[in-house]
């Protein structure tokens, strides 16, 4: 078994233009290798990587992106309403950016979600997927998705027309940063661990020009009601076939103690369990659903392991290592 490196590996900031701003993210480790992308999840940003990437950098390079409205990437146009969709035409974006014709990918939570929607839509496109917790999100029983929908698109439309009388607006509420960590931790039903809430927010606040020492949040209050393409499970079957009719290796590491809706097992587990031998599933029993951020260490374990079996050039340098 390889053994984590106790090593500090650095990242560069990048900052990638794209037809609405730009979007920005931490890469870690070798640039001139195509990376792992890495994606966060909802109301997070690449932040939540902070730990994880630097135990994996040494083998395979990562490019951890914060999707648009999150983190330091710029918000879309007042008047848009964001959508997962939108989150997959990212990574297409940044494969015709940066020229790979093939890419691997990582996320956790919405992220995951976005990677596995990634994978069905473009399985010819894929060579690895690495799910922190959730496959796919959770699909609302359908007697509530006319209500689910117009209630987004209300909230929607009212914050987009804020947005749009933003010139007469108040500065957002702040806080100290010790208040910003317990709004994090208790707001994420205390899957952060409090210690660990800084690498988070770091990216999703911004210092207030009314209160010394106060902050307040930065991000895009329109993700907060991001619209969903979410197959129903008969859907998401035909889907999961796709990726795997090509057999591609795809790892998912579930905290056991996670109190995320998306992370039980479903019908997609089982399928991708049965009908893709290069799939495997891990329980990590003492993480919450953000497992990677606070149980860095376990994590990159069973990364790292997948990498030696999948990935030929990470195993070169693993098998370097042993």
């Amino acid at each position: 078994m390889t053994k984590v490196p106790d090593v500090s590996i650095t990242y560069s900031e990048v900052r990638i233009q794209v037809p609405w701003g730009h979007m920005s993210g931490r890469w870690y480790g070798d640039q001139n290798e195509r990376p792992i992308l890495a994606l966060h999840g909802w109301q997070d940003n690449c932040g939540t990587f902070a730990k994880l990437a630097p135990l994996i950098a040494p083998y395979r390079s990562l490019l951890c992106i914060d999707l648009p409205g999150h983190g330091h990437s710029s918000h879309l146009p007042a008047g848009i309403l964001y959508h997962n969709v939108e989150y997959v035409r990212v990574i297409l974006r940044l494969m015709e950016i940066y020229k790979w014709k093939k890419v691997s990918l990582m996320g956790h939570s919405m992220g995951g979600s976005v990677c596995f929607h990634f994978a069905a839509f473009y399985p010819d496109r894929v060579d690895m997927v690495i799910s922190l917790d959730v496959i796919k999100n959770v699909y609302w029983p359908e007697e509530v998705m006319s209500t689910l929908l117009k209630h987004v698109m209300d909230k929607a439309l009212k914050d987009n027309g804020r947005l749009l009388n933003s010139a007469n607006s108040k500065e957002p509420p702040s806080y100290t940063f010790k208040q910003l960590e317990t709004l994090l931790y208790e707001g994420s039903q205390q899957s952060v661990d409090l210690e660990n809430c800084k690498y988070i927010l770091e990216r999703n606040i911004t210092k207030s020009e009314l209160y010394p020492d106060k902050y307040y949040f930065s991000r895009d209050g329109r993700v907060k009601y991001l619209m969903e393409f979410n197959p129903n499970t008969g859907m998401a079957i035909e889907m999961a076939k796709r990726i795997c009719k090509k057999n591609i290796p795809y790892l998912v590491i579930k905290g056991g103690e996670s109190t995320n809706a998306s992370a039980k097992a479903t019908e997609i587990d089982d399928y991708l369990l049965a009908n893709n031998n290069k799939f495997e599933s891990y329980m990590y029993p003492k993480g919450t659903h953000h497992l990677h951020l606070n149980n860095a260490k376990p994590v990159a374990q069973i990364i790292i392991g997948f990498l030696q079996k999948y990935d030929t050039e990470a195993a070169k340098v693993i098998q370097s290592k042993m």
